[in-house]
């Protein structure tokens, strides 16, 4: 276990080390000039050549990926290249949005997913199991932003149920109003996503009905039903787990676009707005951090399947 424990660290560590250096020099490609940016259009060649030895962004780019990088080890994600305001201050702002956001999504993808599921593999030979099956397929081949325009129809349009759009000025003064902002784009994450993870519960759980524990366990008297929750479930949650750190990417990737057509101050709309400034300081740092997160839930959720799963901890 200690073995693996390390050779986590490491793999996790050196994926860190890849991203960053992939987010860097990838944001340094991108057209334009953030100096041209904050001079203004009226602005003389000296002038921008002043701002960009003043933000130093005249020096080689090892050396500014270099610095970027110590600030990272320091904990410090650099300031905005425009404002000059800490990344660290902005996204904590922009993440009382963006954090909501996803675990909402998160748990209607599993309210979503897991029940209709092991439903679907249970009822495979039924009408209401291909039913199932047919629906999930469909609806994780929608796009997020057709979801969403569907939801809005449906939900804000026809029914007056929800907002169709925008947050409260107030943020979470109003914890029943800010709920109410952001149901909507939770059900247009949720919905695409959890048709997703019920394709997978539905693999898992018909490959649990089909192990010998399961069959035994039937033979001994219980249903086949029974058999599944009591035995078979266990080992389905732990598969459900494995994927669940891929889930988050897409949920954090589908708060990206739904912040855009909710219009929600999250960060996935803030990092829109500053790729379109060359604000590339605040953007690289919030594209890292999330990255960051990904990874470490990644290997935090392979551990503990890794200690939960008994055939796991045998070969360890």
């Amino acid at each position: 276990m200690i073995r693996f424990l390390a050779t986590r660290i490491v793999l996790l560590l050196v994926g860190l080390l890849i991203a960053s250096a992939l987010i860097f020099f990838t944001l340094r490609v991108l057209p334009g000039d953030v100096a041209q940016v904050i001079a203004g259009t009226q602005s003389t060649p000296e002038q921008v050549a002043a701002i960009r030895e003043q933000l130093g962004l005249n020096v080689p780019l090892p050396v500014q990926y270099l610095d970027w990088v110590g600030g990272i080890l320091r904990g410090d994600l650099g300031s905005s290249l425009v404002t000059g305001t800490p990344v660290v201050e902005e996204l904590v702002e922009k993440a009382a949005v963006t954090v909501p956001l996803a675990l909402m999504s998160l748990v209607i993808a599993l309210l979503v997913s897991v029940p209709f599921g092991v439903l679907a593999a249970l009822r495979r030979s039924s009408v209401s199991g291909t039913v199932f099956a047919v629906t999930a397929q469909a609806l994780a081949a929608v796009p997020v932003v057709w979801a969403g325009m569907i939801l809005v129809i449906v939900f804000a349009v026809w029914l007056g149920w929800l907002p169709p759009q925008g947050f409260p000025r107030g943020g979470w003064d109003d914890p029943a109003a800010a709920v109410r902002a952001l149901l909507l784009p939770a059900l247009t994450i949720g919905v695409v996503e959890g048709a997703v993870l019920l394709r997978f519960v539905r693999s898992a759980t018909l490959e649990a009905m089909g192990q010998d524990y399961v069959r035994t366990a039937a033979a001994t008297g219980l249903t086949r039903r029974r058999a599944l929750l009591t035995h078979g479930l266990p080992n389905v949650a732990l598969s459900v787990v494995s994927v669940l750190a891929l889930q988050v990417a897409g949920l954090l990737v589908g708060a990206v676009i739904v912040e855009q057509l909710f219009t929600l101050p999250g960060v996935g709309r803030m990092l829109v707005s500053d790729v379109g400034n060359r604000d590339l300081e605040k953007v690289q740092g919030a594209v890292f951090l999330f990255t960051a997160i990904v990874l470490v839930i990644g290997a935090l959720i392979d551990v503990l399947a890794r200690v939960l799963d008994p055939r796991q901890r045998e070969t360890s």
